[in-house]
């Protein structure tokens, strides 16, 4: 990793974190299979996943970690959970996207500070 892909794996990893965070909240609080009321924020939750799913593929290809590829593969299996109604299973994807965009942060943190640009 250099020192430029270091810099832009930490600004997307933080961004992408947050976009994380808050689609799962989404996800956890949209009803679950069967139930009918609350339907309507699922366009909402998946247009938000979406927005995450662009950052992270950006990062993908502007970055130097295959770690990427897992992120944006969890994002999209929640965006299929959301599609078949069944959303809240889709937090559990976007959890595991978040740890390893967590991973992706520290080994760009760690790299900037070795080098004492951060």
């Amino acid at each position: 990793m250099n020192n430029k892909e270091a810099i832009i794996s930490l600004t997307q990893s933080e961004k992408i974190k947050s976009g994380l965070i808050w689609a799962t909240n989404c996800l956890q609080r949209l009803p679950g299979p069967g139930e009918t009321e609350g339907r309507g924020g699922e366009p909402i939750a998946a247009a938000l996943v979406d927005m995450v799913s662009a950052e992270a593929i950006l990062a993908k290809r502007l970055g130097n970690d295959r770690r990427w590829e897992q992120v944006v593969a969890g994002i999209e299996k929640a965006r299929v959970m959301i599609l078949s109604g069944v959303a809240p299973e889709g937090a559990y994807h976007l959890t595991r996207a978040l740890q390893y965009v967590t991973a992706i942060g520290r080994r760009a943190m760690s790299h900037l500070k070795e080098r004492n640009l951060l």
